[in-house]
């Protein structure tokens, strides 16, 4: 297993900077446009829970194409509290598909089906939400760029 993978990328202009540490009980995704940890958020699912990877003819990663949370996890806050609650909102979404992905990266390479709770730091830079509560533009680019940057980052293990 690998033991921490770093990588960074621009998305929807902003410098967003990725790192995955993997322990032996857990492994922590730190996703960071402010250099810092932020929210930090565990998820856990027991290891019958079966998984739903993509389709994987495609070799490119695409967060079109990204595969279902499992209804069973479990989404516990660690440190700090989001400002609002559709921060809050995004925040579990990025946990579960982070750890989701985690999860079928895990299975599919190491063919390991004891699954470690996954650990997601999430610090993003404030942007102009949408009034009706959904994801504005901005949210929906920068979820699909930390996806695919995440995607990319699994693939070269």
């Amino acid at each position: 297993m690998f033991n921490c993978l770093q990588a960074s990328e621009e998305l929807d202009g902003i410098h967003t900077e990725l790192v995955i540490q993997a322990f032996a009980d857990r492994i922590f995704v730190l996703i960071t446009q402010m250099g810092k940890v932020g929210n930090l958020i565990q998820a856990s699912i027991p290891s019958t829970t079966p998984l739903v990877p993509v389709d994987a003819s495609n070799s490119e990663p695409d967060a079109n194409l990204l595969p279902p949370p499992p209804p069973a996890i479990q989404l516990t806050p660690l440190l700090g509290s989001a400002p609002s609650e559709h921060i809050q909102t995004l925040h579990s979404l990025y946990t579960a598909q982070v750890a989701t992905l985690i999860w079928i990266a895990e299975s599919e390479k190491y063919l390991e089906n004891n699954r470690r709770s996954v650990i997601v730091g999430i610090a993003l830079k404030k942007s102009e939400g949408d009034a009706s509560g959904d994801l504005s533009e901005h949210e929906r680019n920068v979820f699909h760029g930390s996806m695919v940057l995440l995607q990319k980052t699994l693939a070269a293990i």
